[in-house]
């Protein structure tokens, strides 16, 4: 062989390998890099039930000492989340989306991918969503960007026509069918949607088509939000915890989850309508409204004990405290869960249903279990006196 072609021969080898070491570089495994943590708090309350809560539906249940990713290890708890996504864009909720699963837990999950029990219920989907948008705007890796899209396009395919969201989509039997405001569900929705309308850059891979659809999906939103606000004795309220579908009344959920005014939810949703850039006028009557509810509703000298109890098990849980409510000149207002219609009485309830006025009748696994009070309205109230002065600065509902 001559020398010129042994020199070309060693040249082409030589290129040979710089263009596989590229390729291999180009290849390398996404997850050895180094990103920015994104967190994990939005999906607090589903991982605390999968560990906290043993459900034998579930379709995996966490092992002893299950191994967490870490929080920045953000790629592998997003390939997670596309791990629990189902076929027809939405999520199961109760897992943990940090969890390091084993291969049976995988294999089981890959198992599901056509099953429709998918819900907003506990923090989900939308909260995925979030996630993959920030995942994708810092990786640019593809998938996370469709598996986003897919999820965005089951928040709009699961909105009723009136503007509502259900717990679950598909539609199941049970309450579950309900316009849900419990839990922040609805709310939870409208602020990824806002996100997107209002350009937040995670959302800038959204083309214009699905743009215009969520724009759309946001709007009946908003009017739905108008609609289902509760008409009480003539005068503006507040909302329920879920309204019916139909008819969007107030509508039971849980057996001991009666239709009434509800504070603890409507706090959620009167921020969402003080955050709304140039709100019109039917927004900013329903506001006026709401605040002046909590305003009038507020309970004084009054505070909610946690004592230590001896154990009592019941077919839900075993309680090791209790709840006593104490009069104390010195407490800050306070406001219940739950109002009676037609008569604004504080209002409690049972897992048999039955209507109550005290603390102190409900059963002690309910009393303790479960949030019949709540400090979240003065979130509200701090926060009125700005967005007042901006949007009605002639009407200041507090000075009345």
């Amino acid at each position: 062989m001559s020398y010129t072609l042994m020199l070309l021969r060693r040249t082409l080898i030589a290129s040979i390998i710089i263009l596989c070491a590229n390729s291999l570089l180009a290849q390398t495994n996404v997850q050895d890099q180094k990103f920015p943590s994104i967190s994990l708090n939005p999906f607090s309350d589903s991982s605390r039930h999968w560990y906290g809560i043993r459900d034998d539906h579930n379709i995996i249940n966490p092992s002893f000492n299950q191994p967490k990713y870490k929080e920045s290890e953000i790629t592998n708890i997003a390939d997670n989340i596309l791990l629990y996504q189902r076929d027809n864009g939405g999520w199961p909720k109760n897992y943990d989306v940090q969890a390091i699963l084993t291969p049976q837990q995988a294999d089981s999950l890959i198992k599901t991918k056509g099953m429709v029990h998918t819900t907003f219920d506990n923090s989900t989907t939308y909260t995925h969503v979030d996630y993959l948008a920030q995942v994708y705007t810092i990786t640019h890796i593809e998938k996370y960007k469709n598996a986003c899209k897919k999820g965005i396009r089951f928040i709009i395919s699961a909105q009723y026509p009136n503007g509502g969201w259900p717990q679950y989509y598909p539609l199941e039997k049970g309450y579950s069918r309900h316009i849900t405001f419990n839990d922040g569900a609805y709310i939870g929705v409208m602020e990824v949607l806002r996100k997107i309308v209002n350009n937040d850059a995670n959302y800038s891979f959204i083309d214009n088509k699905l743009r215009k659809e969520i724009e759309v999906a946001y709007q009946k939103g908003i009017d739905c939000i108008l609609k289902t606000q509760i008409v009480d004795k003539g005068r503006l309220t507040v909302w329920c915890q879920q309204h019916d579908e139909v008819t969007l009344k107030p509508a039971w959920a849980r057996a001991f989850e009666p239709p009434c005014i509800c504070n603890g939810e409507s706090v959620g949703i009167v921020l969402f309508l003080m955050d709304i850039k140039n709100p019109d006028q039917k927004i900013i009557n329903s506001v006026q409204s709401a605040v002046k509810w909590f305003q009038e509703s507020k309970i004084l000298n009054t505070r909610v004990e946690t004592i230590k109890a001896a154990p009592e098990k019941s077919n839900w849980r075993t309680s090791t405290t209790d709840r006593v409510v104490v009069i104390d000149s010195l407490a800050p207002p306070i406001w219940t869960r739950y109002y009676e219609q037609e008569t604004d009485r504080p209002m409690f309830s049972d897992r048999n249903s039955k209507i109550l006025y005290s603390l102190s009748e409900v059963s002690r696994e309910r009393r303790s279990g479960y949030g019949w009070y709540t400090y979240a309205p003065q979130d509200v109230l701090k926060k009125y006196p700005k967005w007042q002065k901006k949007w009605a600065s002639n009407e200041n509902i507090l000075e009345k």
